[in-house]
């Protein structure tokens, strides 16, 4: 039987580069809750902020893959009603459905707070000369949220864990990196935090797939790049993943 994948979110670029791999990988049967209508797909359009209105969506998937956000501004209003309610409407919506795995696109932004402080700083201005040798790597624990985004991912992750323990939910929780329409750093900080289009569906692929034994984990996905300063040890011992892309194919040069 295909495994039914409910995906929000579909009509972003993230969403289509997914919705395109599994289509070409075959096997799945696919469900967009989106705004806005989806080709080639069956479409639930509602939005994520209304609990009633998204619940259809949920009925019989075997996975639900939470990519809709709240991205463009710097106003609690627009976080707190797409990133926190959106979020935890869809964990509920989830869980009434017995939809058995969520996987959130959380975001490097959980942790962008240590980008102020070297070495971590240097890195991402591109000083590299300055980065010492073996300079310590952000493990998947580690929280330091930059802005109202970066602290409402915080909290889907947070509210991932509750759901897991309270309700028997396997939630991963993806750290994506700099996912850009163009495929290639836009900016010298990208130069250490790049995921390229194929790594980043590699990986929620592998999180779809994940064994029923990663109850609630959370991992890390930028592509193989030189000053990466985030861990990918325990996202390849757990899953398996290792990018096959780097950013110095298509280095950002100021």
């Amino acid at each position: 039987m295909a495994k039914r994948v409910l995906i929000t979110g579909m009509s972003g670029l993230i969403g289509g580069l997914l919705k395109d791999r599994l289509q070409l990988v075959g096997g799945y049967e696919l469900t967009a809750l989106n705004r806005s209508h989806v080709d080639g797909v069956a479409n639930v359009r509602a939005d994520v902020a209304d609990l009633e209105a998204i619940k259809p969506a949920f009925v019989s998937q075997d996975v639900v893959v939470h990519l809709a956000a709240y991205i463009s501004g710097l106003d609690w209003e627009g976080h707190h009603e797409g990133n926190l309610i959106g979020t935890y409407n869809v964990y509920e919506a989830a869980r009434l459905a017995g939809v058995r795995r969520v996987v959130f696109a959380s975001s490097g932004a959980a942790i962008h707070g240590f980008e102020k402080v070297p070495p971590y700083s240097d890195i991402c201005a591109g000083r590299y000369d300055r980065v010492p040798v073996g300079f310590p790597l952000m493990t998947h624990e580690q929280v330091r949220p930059a802005g109202l985004y970066g602290a409402s991912k915080v909290w889907g992750e947070a509210l991932g864990r509750h759901y897991a323990d309270e309700y028997g939910m396997s939630f991963i929780n993806v750290r994506i990196g700099a996912v850009r329409k163009e495929d290639r750093p836009t900016t010298v900080r990208e130069n250490s935090v790049y995921l390229s289009h194929r790594d980043t569906v590699d990986m929620l692929l592998k999180c779809i797939e994940a064994p029923d034994s990663v109850r609630y984990d959370t991992f890390y996905a930028v592509s193989n790049n030189r000053w990466n300063y985030r861990d990918l040890s325990h996202t390849k011992e757990v899953l398996g993943w290792s990018p096959r892309d780097s950013a110095e194919n298509c280095l950002f040069e100021p």
